[in-house]
């Protein structure tokens, strides 16, 4: 059973060569250009899905943040203009996708109070770009797959008893002990890289502290963070103010958006 298990940490040193922009070790199987396709396939597919408002006062609104933003990213990061989407739905969501792509659902745009607050959202997602994670993602999917694939030929040259029980807890244990840690580690990631980049874009940077905390009031009854992808809102909210007087010393005060947020944000099309 060593044999395969060793091939596979080996697997994982080779490729764990690059950092991200906090320090943090990065596992990246796929080239960019694969990701830029897989994105633009993807964002293609939810415009086709998914109905798109038409209301203008909205979207001049998410237009104006996500240019704040964008315009402040770097030109490795993504080539040329990025495209921004207003989604009408009520979900209380938002994304960014390799290949320069943004998607806003309306339905956040009645959570967050202020052009500050968006910019919260979209920098967050922008930093998920930034610091490559859907790369990351992909990448830690495809060696879990090799892994429970190495694990279950070794278990099945042995004499183990009880061996789908024995599978069945290796398979729990990647998800609560790898794959759900590493998604929450991307979360706190693009929370700061978020920050700073909504400072630098002239967003006042307490607002993402003050967006989380309307998060909470939407999100009682939240499952344990332990058994979660995205970290507690007490935890975002904390990791937010302690980095906070780091994201000030980038705040541009004399460059601040005038992005404004419609009165009515209409409801979702039946």
């Amino acid at each position: 059973m060593k044999l395969p298990l060793i091939m596979l940490t080996a697997l994982i040193a080779l490729t764990a060569c690059t950092s991200s922009s906090t320090g943090r070790k990065q596992v990246m199987l796929f080239s960019d250009a694969e990701l830029d396709k897989m994105g633009a396939a993807s964002f293609e597919d939810m415009k086709k899905k998914t109905p798109i408002s038409t209301d203008k006062a909205t979207n001049d609104f998410v237009q104006c943040v996500a240019k704040s933003i964008t315009k402040n990213v770097a030109k490795s990061v993504h080539q040329g203009d990025w495209e921004v989407v207003v989604f009408d739905s009520a979900q209380v969501n938002a994304f960014a996708l390799p290949s320069g792509k943004i998607g806003v659902y309306t339905g956040i745009l009645n959570v967050t109070e202020n052009q500050d607050q968006l910019g919260a959202i979209i920098g967050h997602e922008v930093g998920h770009v930034i610091e490559h994670h859907s790369n990351e993602r992909l990448s830690a999917n495809k060696l879990q797959n090799m892994g429970m694939a190495a694990a279950t030929a070794a278990v099945g040259l042995s004499d183990v008893e009880n061996k789908g029980l024995w599978m069945a807890g290796l398979g729990l244990g990647l998800q609560y002990g790898v794959i759900m840690p590493y998604s929450r580690a991307h979360e706190s990631e693009a929370d700061i890289v978020g920050q700073d980049l909504m400072a630098r874009s002239g967003f006042e940077p307490s607002a993402s502290i003050k967006l989380w905390q309307n998060m909470a009031k939407l999100s009682k009854g939240a499952p344990a963070e332990f058994m979660s992808t995205h970290p507690s809102n007490k935890t975002r909210i904390n990791q937010l103010t302690e980095h906070l007087p780091s994201a000030m010393t980038l705040y541009k005060t004399d460059s601040r958006p005038n992005c404004q947020k419609p009165k009515v944000i209409p409801s979702p099309k039946a």
